[in-house]
């Protein structure tokens, strides 16, 4: 597999596919399961500055699973890193960053 996740650090070949699991821990390390209600997003930018993410997905409550498909990535500068977050909204309106990271998108060949 070509996707490799270290530390918060997702880096993959411009224009592959990423599917990974999102596991959500409260401050006790315990495993949340998101209701219904929730939402879940993950937005990258290249600069915390930029008006807005150059990547904007919703992550499926009921699975927890992150889909980049290769045209999400497709048009990124490449070889570039880019800035993700993953947000939990709760149903409540209670918001939580609870994953910060790098996404490092390496160069493709065609």
């Amino acid at each position: 597999m070509s996707v490799q996740i270290v530390k918060n650090t997702i880096i993959m070949t411009r224009g592959d596919t990423l599917r990974t699991k999102i596991n959500i821990y409260d401050k006790d390390g315990n495993e949340y399961l998101p209701s219904s209600n929730d939402k879940i997003v993950f937005a990258a930018k290249k600069e915390y500055t930029d008006a807005e993410p150059c990547i904007l997905k919703e992550v499926p409550c009921d699975t927890c699973i992150l889909c980049l498909e290769p045209s999400d990535t497709k048009c990124l500068e490449q070889p570039c890193k880019y800035n993700y977050d993953i947000e939990l909204t709760k149903a409540d309106g209670t918001v939580d960053t609870f994953i910060k990271g790098i996404l490092n998108i390496k160069e493709e060949v065609h």
